[in-house]
């Protein structure tokens, strides 16, 4: 069995450090761009919002600072009853360039961020189409500095991963370790991958405008809790310039409040599962397992049996080089990671012990289906598509 362990481990290491190793030639971080120019046109910003009374003033006044390339920027509102609106509207009365609009009734089998942003879409006018989550705290040139890198790139979409503001202990612990869980699957921000392991943040997500219209917006990913993913991998194999770069310096983001929420909302979109065939994922499923589910376990173990006096196991040496291998890995891809938070504190460089948690969320992710989504409920079809037809159309 121990040596089963250690084979196993073995080949989970080998495969991390075959996605990792390119890591060391990836782009820096996107530098925000105060006064960038366009020369093919301007940017859409589409923020979907409901109940997003508390979060979302910083993202306005950050997209509305003076010298943006921002054309307009469309606050597509789903129905809220918290003042999202009247926030919305005294945004608007101080810039003419925000717009708040109503989405329709969501119809069946669409998501309802999905369906805010195919509605936002139908009304932009840029060449630039730039979703943005009301949770998001936009520095100063982000927009300008997101266009610069998908034009020196030749992107025709790309998404950026941010710098993250949290503020309990708990979730400094929690956080990195189910962030991990991306990074041990697709690899670091800012290096190229596959269309199968193309990932994406719908956080900060940039394409080109005619780029969307061309497969009909977003509506490929209408049923996809992991929308942002869903649709970069569409797009990588309809054969556009897909890229996922380091964001953190063009804007900060708070998605949760608690290390509950973290765990629960998160960790429902986490697995990717509509966006990876079954049998990737659980191939996925397996690795993580393996790479973050037992290399403290199996230390602590170690080192409890050697306190108490016990035997050394037979092919112990074995297991122990692979596990101590494995945590190394981890160790230095927690200190990659420290750049991508506000803050940090004892907790974040504990993350590591929280490796086999954030496993085991994966795990139970891919089990079971989500059937609600913030304040919403999808029930147990919720998220299947439909027979409605999509409605694509220029306003």
């Amino acid at each position: 069995m121990i040596v089963l362990l250690a084979a196993a481990q073995a080949i989970a290491l080998a495969i991390v450090l075959v996605r990792l190793l390119p890591g060391r030639r990836r782009r820096p971080a996107v530098a925000p761009r105060p006064n960038a120019a366009l020369a093919d046109g301007d940017v859409t910003v589409i923020v979907a919002a409901l109940d997003e009374a508390a979060r979302i003033q910083p993202c306005l006044d950050g997209l509305s600072a003076p010298g943006s390339i921002v054309r307009e920027i469309l606050v597509v509102d789903s129905g809220s009853t918290d003042g999202t609106p009247e926030l919305v509207r005294a945004a608007a009365a101080r810039d003419p360039r925000v717009v708040l609009l109503r989405d329709p009734p969501l119809p069946h089998g669409w998501i309802g961020k999905v369906w805010a942003l195919q509605h936002g879409l139908a009304r932009a006018r840029g060449e630039w189409v730039l979703g943005m989550d009301a949770d998001t705290v936009p520095h100063a040139g982000c927009v300008g500095g997101a266009v610069a890198a998908a034009r020196a790139l030749d992107y025709d979409v790309v998404s950026f991963a941010p710098r993250f503001a949290i503020d309990s202990a708990a979730e400094r612990w929690l956080q990195p370790a189910l962030l991990v869980t991306l990074v041990y699957r697709v690899g670091a921000a800012g290096t190229d991958a596959s269309p199968d392991r193309v990932m994406a943040n719908g956080q900060c997500f940039l394409a080109r405008r005619e780029v969307l219209e061309s497969i009909g917006g977003y509506a490929v990913a209408r049923a996809s809790f992991a929308d942002d993913v869903t649709l970069a991998r569409a797009l990588a194999r309809a054969g556009r310039r897909v890229g996922f770069l380091d964001g953190s310096r063009l804007y900060d983001v708070r998605a949760y409040t608690s290390a509950g929420e973290l765990w629960r909302e998160w960790g429902r979109s986490l697995d990717l599962k509509d966006a990876t065939s079954r049998a990737r994922q659980w191939l996925d499923v397996a690795l993580l397992l393996v790479a973050q589910g037992t290399p403290v376990p199996v230390l602590l173990v170690l080192a409890m049996r050697e306190l108490l006096g016990a035997p050394f196991p037979r092919d112990g040496a074995l297991l122990l080089a692979t596990s101590a291998a494995l945590l190394a890995v981890r160790i230095l891809l927690q200190l990659a990671l420290a750049a991508s938070y506000v803050t940090r504190g004892p907790t974040f460089w504990l993350a590591p012990t929280a490796d086999p948690l954030a496993a085991i969320r994966i795990l139970l992710s891919t089990l079971r289906r989500p059937t609600r989504w913030r304040s919403r409920d999808y029930g147990s079809n919720g998220s299947r598509t439909g027979d409605d037809p999509v409605i694509f159309r220029r306003r």
